[in-house]
């Protein structure tokens, strides 16, 4: 029924244990104290006839009358040898397997007499064997319905994760859908979301798989078919050693072509690799400002400003460093080469409802939005490159938890805005300095 490595295994055998002891040590305590009350009670009525006994000479004081409380009680004055005086209770088993409760009483100290008062109480031990089997037989049907509500309520407990993984286990990547965690238990929504998430990355995979494929295919025909074509003609046509070099560069040009479409493709590799880089903690804010140094020159080299504020001042977060560069590499690099010489790039940060929000804003020419850029191999404007990029970076994105968007600007002037947002419950903002 259960695996060795079953959960509901070993909780249920840890139950069973648990159970077991708590049924034996509670019905032992139980019995134990009610077996010392009826003791105690029966060793006080002894006390109190041998006291009548010793201070008015009768077995009932002045104020009893009930001779039926001295059905079975036998009195009898005993003399002991100074080193065995004392006072004692004991219990008795006679030969008739009666058992019989004594008290030896102080009588007379000068010659040494005791009060023997001994009493019945063989039916007072039958009646707590009867109790102690009552109590143990009820005790014992307790722990068999709980033992049953166990296995009952562990079932229900995996019910969900049972359901989620017959679910997923008749999915495949074409027919795969979103888990409805509106319809799970609160305690199974933070797995419900996990593995919304997962299921999204799966979706894009899936969705940007084919046209990776065909979009490298088509990229790469291009430029071979250009070689190709260039070759022939260089075979057919007799030309100057001038015009032999010119061919030989334009045949260079598609090799560097392709060798930038293949060490983007090589791109994404690395990137799955470093999605599996242990998260360490780090300062975001430190690692803008590195990268603020770096664009500023590259930025004054063209002749373009690069703007930066940074709020707050330190904000450390938990994730791969490789691909927050990644996203934050993509972002400068486009908004250096779309924005015209003598405009302004913004490099910003600040804090939200959500966590903080990184935006670079550049001057250039804008986005159509009704484009998806993020596919592979989509570019937009007169500018070379391989249309990787954005593809890239969203993939970074989704595997440190992160928001990645690229629109318009909306102040009314020409430009993009590209926006990363790294959500607080994946970060801890540090106090400001």
């Amino acid at each position: 029924m259960f695996s060795k490595r079953s959960i509901r295994r070993r909780f249920l055998f840890q139950l069973i244990v648990a159970s077991a002891a708590l049924v034996i040590l509670f019905s032992s305590f139980l019995y134990l104290f009610i077996k010392q009350s009826i003791y105690d009670e029966k060793q006080a009525e002894l006390i109190g006839y041998a006291e009548n006994i010793s201070s008015n000479k009768s077995l009932l004081s002045a104020q009893q009358n009930n001779t039926e409380t001295l059905m079975g009680l036998d009195v009898e004055l005993i003399t002991l040898t100074p080193n065995e005086e004392h006072l004692d209770f004991y219990e008795k088993t006679n030969k008739d397997k009666t058992t019989t409760l004594v008290l030896i009483y102080p009588f007379d100290f000068e010659n040494s007499s005791y009060l023997k008062v001994s009493r019945d109480i063989t039916p007072t031990k039958r009646l707590l064997t009867k109790i102690m089997n009552s109590i143990y037989l009820i005790n014992a049907v307790g722990f068999v319905v709980i033992i049953l509500y166990a296995i009952a309520f562990s079932k229900m407990l995996i019910a969900p994760i049972t359901a989620l993984s017959r679910r997923l286990a008749n999915m495949n990547e074409h027919l795969i859908r979103p888990i409805k965690v509106e319809q799970l238990p609160d305690e199974f929504e933070p797995l419900g979301e996990t593995l919304n998430r997962l299921i999204a990355r799966i979706q894009n995979f899936v969705k940007y798989q084919k046209e990776l494929f065909i979009g490298a295919a088509h990229e790469l025909k291009t430029p071979l078919a250009v070689i190709k074509l260039k070759n022939q003609v260089t075979l057919i046509k007799k030309r100057t050693a001038e015009e032999y070099i010119e061919a030989i560069k334009i045949t260079n040009q598609s090799v560097d072509e392709m060798n930038k479409i293949v060490a983007d493709i090589l791109n994404i590799g690395r990137q799955e690799g470093a999605q599996l880089e242990i998260p360490v903690q780090t300062d975001v804010i430190h690692i803008l400002k590195k990268w603020e140094g770096d664009f500023k020159l590259l930025a004054n080299s063209e002749n373009k400003t690069l703007i930066t504020h940074f709020e707050p001042d330190a904000f450390n977060a938990v994730l791969q460093v490789t691909l927050l560069n990644q996203i934050l590499q993509n972002f400068l690099q486009n908004a250096l080469k779309f924005t015209p010489e003598g405009k302004v790039i913004t490099f910003q940060s600040r804090l939200n409802g959500v966590g903080i929000v990184i935006e670079v804003i550049d001057e250039g020419c804008g986005i159509d939005e009704s484009v998806d850029l993020f596919a592979p191999f989509k570019r937009q404007g007169n500018k070379s490159g391989v249309g990787l990029g954005l593809f890239l970076a969203k993939s970074a994105a989704e595997a440190i938890g992160a928001v990645i968007t690229l629109t318009n600007r909306e102040d009314g002037m020409d430009g993009s805005c590209a926006r990363l947002i790294l959500p607080s419950k994946l970060c801890c903002v540090l106090p400001l300095r």
